[in-house]
């Protein structure tokens, strides 16, 4: 037993002190990330340039919400900001529409090294009765990192197996998954097998079928087969699977035709050419395609038959030695000039970490040809119609969300990006990450170590 009489405080002062000190640093050091409360009061966002996202833009703009929902966009002129209790300033700077991040595993994997933080697969081939929503993780600490570049939504999505599940469309600023929603299982996403593989002989490379391509493709057929008997019939026994497949069938019973879209993941053009001639024989109402590297090839085809594509990653380099170097980053452009629905996203290495960048993928498509404003629709007003949101997301338009953001300089410039305030429904988002704290805390210590050196 220690004998308090015989402790010398004195001795114990510096350590005792030196240790207050660290454990206040380290609780200072961690970001105050709470989810932002409800709007209280009515705000006005005043002067700037306001990007709507729809393709149009307006100088000196003015945009007022309350109660989490915009109740004025227009210019400044045409506003009495005495209607509105808080007037904040955006003069000289942008006003966007929240970015939206669709396909990505954002909360669902946060340190790929630890397979128990690997969240965004499970096992199975067809697998639709899969949610990725209930295991969307609001306290991620990269989610804060990507709110600072402007990306304040984004489309929760699975991998894995030939169906890797269903995805979900969430706000990042929630306390929980049920907080979070903005639509609950938008989608069923299909892995399209492969057609075809590279096979070198006498050091030239030649494409040949895939000896399974034919089998993988009848077994996706089949199991279409049965989820649209299922749909169609009164089954005795209740199946999961099945159930999550309903909406894809016009005659499914869900609220609304077709109501579930179907995502197929594919890249190349004879995989493209395969996924149109599987929306039209099995008569889907909404199909979109994810990645889309030789989409460009197929313009016709798709805009023919309604297909959106989800383009891949600018900031790529091209699947064929014959391209041109800077293919991927004129494939916006070249969609855009075909009349083909698209939207951007980051599927790739490190998705999670590099959604922050979905802002800097459409500044390179603009470096490469696209106007500025299809770059910002191609974050937010494009990607909102895919998802099938556009009614409440994706532009500053009276009577939508009020999920924006001001940026003291170009968003989609990565040397100029600064985000200086952001609202997702309308609450107050804290702008802080780990990232920065972490750059603020050295940045104090080496600023300290060079002020003793100059004295």
């Amino acid at each position: 037993m220690i004998c308090l009489a015989h402790l010398n405080f004195e001795a114990m002062k510096v350590p005792f002190l030196f240790a207050l000190v660290s454990i206040t640093t380290a609780m200072m050091a961690q970001p105050n990330l709470t989810p932002g409360a409800p709007q209280s009061e009515r705000i006005l966002v005043l002067g700037g340039t306001a990007h709507l996202g729809t393709g149009e833009a307006i100088e000196n703009a003015a945009i007022g919400f309350e109660d989490g929902i915009i109740d004025f966009v227009g210019a400044a002129r045409d506003v009495d900001p005495k209607r509105y209790a808080r007037v904040v300033s955006a003069e000289g700077m942008h006003i966007y529409p929240g970015f939206i991040a669709p396909n990505s595993t954002l909360g669902l994997m946060e340190v790929a090294a630890v397979r128990a933080s690997r969240d965004y697969q499970e096992v199975g081939t067809f697998k639709p009765n899969v949610r990725s929503l209930i295991a969307y993780n609001t306290a991620s600490d990269i989610t804060p990192t990507v709110r600072t570049n402007g990306v304040l939504m984004g489309q929760i999505t699975p991998r894995g197996g030939v169906i890797g599940g269903s995805s979900s469309i969430v706000q990042f600023d929630a306390w929980n998954w049920e907080d979070a929603v903005i639509r609950a299982d938008d989608g069923i996403h299909l892995y399209w097998p492969s057609t075809h593989h590279k096979h070198f002989e006498d050091g030239r490379a030649q494409l040949r079928k895939r000896k399974t391509y034919d089998q993988k493709l009848h077994e996706i057929r089949d199991f279409f087969e049965r989820a649209r008997a299922y749909a169609d019939g009164k089954p005795a026994q209740r199946d999961l699977r099945m159930e999550a497949m309903r909406g894809l069938f016009k005659d499914g019973d869900r609220s609304a035709p077709g109501a579930t879209t179907l995502f197929v993941h594919a890249g190349d053009a004879k995989q493209i050419a395969e996924v149109i001639r599987f929306k039209r024989s099995e008569d889907l109402e909404r199909v979109v395609l994810v990645g889309g590297a030789d989409s460009w090839m197929m313009a016709d085809p798709l805009r023919e038959n309604g297909i959106a594509v989800m383009l891949q990653r600018t900031h790529t380099v091209p699947r064929y030695a014959e391209d041109d170097i800077d293919l991927p980053y004129k494939l916006p452009k070249l969609l855009e000039d075909e009349g083909v629905e698209y939207c951007l996203q980051g599927e790739g290495r490190m998705p999670e970490m590099n959604t922050r960048n979905l802002p800097f993928y459409a500044g390179t498509a603009v470096a490469y040809g696209l106007e500025y404003e299809q770059a910002v629709r191609a974050l937010t007003h494009s990607t909102a119609k895919i998802l099938g949101i556009d009614n409440t997301c994706g532009s500053l338009a009276p009577g939508k969300d009020a999920t924006l953001f001001i940026s003291a300089g170009d968003a989609l410039d990565m040397m100029t990006n600064d985000v200086r305030q952001a609202w997702v429904q309308g609450r107050d988002v804290v702008l802080d990450n780990k990232q920065i704290q972490l750059y603020e805390k050295y940045k104090a210590k080496y600023d300290a170590q060079r002020d003793a050196g100059n004295r």
